[in-house]
């Protein structure tokens, strides 16, 4: 593989537009046309190898035949993007910068670098260099590419429907989740690779609140209007939920406990014994290690008057609930409503899902996952856990159960609040070593 030419092609992708937005019409139609036929001028061997299906979504299904077609590999990755302000960024968003430091570490600038574009490039270079070879693989491998997944649309649920619709024997699904990362997890100091085993539930909530109208001159002397109706909702959901030891935390404590020091090293062995000392240490570690306990609600959209003066008749709040694995949306819902305790106050599922089913972390699957990554990253240990964001991967539990979610790119603190967020960027040596995890991984298949 040249290193270079894996770059370029890196930056080629990015500097396709591929925004999804909620509203479709909002969308760059001649971007999300464009995307599939660059794939196909960037990777002709692919293209020519390789069985490929365009599928309502949009979506990009491909079939690398192998010796056989029972136990099938399922690579994921999705090529939309979130919305990107130029405004803030040290490098315009869509323009894939390359820069070098004065210590020669070189990095790729823009939105889709890590999520998800850097993943997808990363798979199709593993492939390529592996049909360069004149490598076959013993079992059938599917690439599923979907271009909504940032509006939790259509195109992976239609693979799925595809395969499913087929009789395909599915091995296991990999697509985007955690990374390798360090000090993520309290008395962990060396690298892991945070591979999903299950992800959260995911939910859109209304808190609807309804008073009579007016003139902003003259409020109620109550004080009490739509908006601090409301006000005080989103204070009380706002606040935590109790922290649980889901039964995703059990396998990753023990594979933290290999590398953990001093008291928390006993605390990850003996988990049932050390629950507080652990719910404890999680609480005040980590954002991501705080998530990992709780279900978690956060109040996104506030809608209310359509003018200054106007006291609203209706003030509206969204909230996006992420739901630990163990609960379920029913019950989080009548959580919601418990903490609020405000019968004015309504509250209406937009849309959600419980969380689903929780892949191995032991058996041949996961073994294979330990095996690449001992090839990519020797120094980083498995550890398994929830995936705390929604994927796509999601839709493929109804293939298998073993549906794993990890990006095989070492990233900081830095790198991964860029995601969603202003100067996302990705190193080239951690895209470089990625591609090295797919191939390994593939060549397992």
């Amino acid at each position: 593989m040249d290193d270079d030419v894996a770059v370029e092609r890196l930056r080629a992708l990015i500097r396709v537009p591929t925004v999804s937005r909620d509203d479709s019409d909002m969308q760059d139609a001649a971007a999300f046309a464009r995307f599939p036929q660059v794939l196909a001028e960037l990777y002709p061997r692919i293209h020519t190898t390789l069985e490929l299906e365009h599928l309502d979504g949009p979506g990009l299904l491909y079939r690398w035949r192998g010796r056989t077609t029972g136990d099938a590999l399922i690579l994921m990755a999705h090529w939309d993007v979130v919305p990107a302000d130029e405004e803030g960024w040290t490098h315009e968003p869509f323009g894939a910068a390359l820069t070098v430091t004065a210590e020669g570490e070189r990095r790729v600038w823009g939105r889709g670098a890590i999520d998800d574009k850097g993943a997808l490039a990363g798979i199709l270079e593993a492939v390529d260099d592996l049909l360069a070879a004149g490598f076959v693989p013993e079992n059938d491998v599917y690439l599923s590419f979907g271009g909504d997944e940032e509006v939790q649309g259509s195109a992976a649920e239609r693979a799925v429907e595809v395969v499913h619709g087929r009789g395909v024997a599915v091995d296991f699904v990999l697509d985007e989740g955690g990374a390798v990362v360090q000090g993520q997890f309290p008395g962990v100091s060396e690298p892991t690779a945070v591979i999903g085993i299950a992800e959260k539930g995911i939910a859109t909530i209304e808190l609807r609140a309804s008073e009579p109208g007016g003139h902003a001159a003259h409020p109620p002397r109550s004080g009490v209007t739509a908006t601090t109706r409301l006000a005080h909702a989103i204070q009380r959901v706002s606040q935590p939920t109790p922290a649980v030891l889901p039964p995703t935390a059990y396998p990753m404590f023990a594979a933290l406990a290999s590398r953990a020091r001093g008291s928390l090293g006993l605390a990850y062995r003996h988990p049932r014994l050390f629950r507080p000392v652990l719910l404890r240490a999680l609480a005040a570690g980590s954002d991501e290690a705080n998530a990992l306990i709780r279900t978690t609600r956060v109040v996104t959209r506030l809608r209310g008057a359509a003018a200054d003066n106007v006291l609203p008749e209706v003030a509206t709040a969204s909230v996006n609930m992420r739901i630990v694995v163990g609960s379920t949306l029913d019950a989080e819902v009548e959580r919601i409503r418990r903490d609020i305790d405000d019968p004015r106050i309504a509250v209406r599922v937009v849309r959600g899902s419980d969380p689903g089913p929780v892949a191995p972390a032991e058996g041949r699957p996961w073994q294979r996952l330990v095996d690449a990554l001992a090839v990519s990253h020797p120094e980083a240990v498995a550890v398994p856990y929830a995936m705390l964001g929604a994927t796509d991967g999601r839709h493929f539990t109804r293939l298998t159960p073993a549906v794993y979610r990890f990006t095989p790119f070492e990233l900081t603190k830095a790198e991964l609040a860029g995601l969603h967020a202003i100067d996302e960027s990705i190193r080239v040596d951690a895209y470089l070593r990625g591609i090295r995890f797919y191939r390994a991984l593939l060549e397992g298949a």
